[in-house]
């Protein structure tokens, strides 16, 4: 007698489970048959209806946020559905699971009171299991900024991927990967406007560019209080910039030593560079520029001269 190969379960990994074929109802809803077990050692590369208390959340889950509406929403879907895409687990041994992707499907069938969920089960190791769930959660549409930004550095900090190959592996491009690492340098406060959707991040990767914290709060309290585009913020740090400019312009305009700007010129007109003459708490510094090397050999010559 021919061996049977289609409708394999868990008798594949242990005796005491079975595992059943499966037919549709008028509803497409899947509906238990038949129990069949076949050889152990094909274990992977299989979707198996696996109970919900057998499978551990994945500890490298790096999705944080979970609205407690859209899972319930989920949940609803599910009582009257079913589970069509099924998640990824890896088999542990000890009749138990670890799950690789699908956190948010597990917790939604768990809230609709379904005891068992289709799982389809595949090999991975530690770094095996922290890529797939960075990238296949990375790839959804409802992550916020920063848990995507978070992804893509736990990518290059725990997988040892280049920025380069994290913009390959989710299927974006290199500066895209970037700029969103940018929004890890924000301080606390504007990333949690971001987590809350206070603001985008396109918002906030303008304000990457302010140095003060001081002007990135005035900042975003005018974003917030202005309810300013993208456009209209990327403008008002432009205004902020050349504010500073300004004020540092005038700063060290009424610190110059008029004697140190005569010594200055007349280097400068003895050299034929730019030279800056510098005070410090104790002494000072002389910076002489050159252009090229032929340029820094002229100077040393007219050094030489001079002795």
């Amino acid at each position: 007698m021919s061996k049977k190969v289609l409708g394999r379960g868990l008798g594949a990994f242990f005796p005491d489970y079975r595992q059943e074929d499966t037919e549709q109802d008028s509803n497409n809803i899947t509906k238990s048959k038949t129990a069949v077990s076949y050889d152990p050692a094909e274990r992977v590369n299989v979707v198996l209806n696996i109970p919900v208390t057998d499978i551990r959340p994945n500890p490298h889950q790096p999705r944080t946020d979970f609205k407690e509406e859209a899972l319930d929403q989920l949940a609803s879907s599910i009582r009257k559905h079913g589970l069509i895409q099924p998640v990824t687990v890896r088999y542990l041994g000890q009749k138990r699971f670890e799950l690789i992707s699908g956190e948010r499907r597990l917790r939604a069938t768990k809230m609709a009171g379904i005891s068992e969920i289709p799982a389809y089960i595949r090999e991975a190791n530690d770094e095996d299991i922290i890529s797939f769930a960075l990238i296949e959660n990375i790839q959804r549409e409802d992550l916020n900024s920063l848990e995507i930004a978070l992804g893509y550095q736990r990518l290059i900090d725990e997988c040892n991927y280049t920025q380069s190959e994290v913009a390959e592996k989710v299927g974006k491009n290199r500066t895209t990967v970037t700029n969103m690492l940018r929004l890890l340098q924000l301080p606390d406060f504007i990333q949690a406007a971001v987590r809350d959707e206070s603001i985008t991040s396109g918002h906030a990767r303008s304000l990457v560019n302010v140095k003060s914290e001081k002007d990135q709060r005035q900042i975003l309290k005018m974003i917030l209080s202005r309810s300013l585009s993208v456009r209209q913020t990327e403008d008002l740090v432009k205004s902020f910039e050349k504010k500073n400019e300004q004020n540092s312009s005038l700063k060290q305009s009424s610190d110059r030593d008029p004697v140190l700007d005569d010594l200055s010129k007349k280097l400068r007109a003895k050299l034929s560079t730019r030279v800056n003459i510098k005070t410090k708490a104790r002494g000072g510094e002389i910076r002489i520029e050159y252009y090229s090397y032929d340029d820094l050999e002229r100077i040393i010559q007219l050094f030489d001269e001079m002795d």
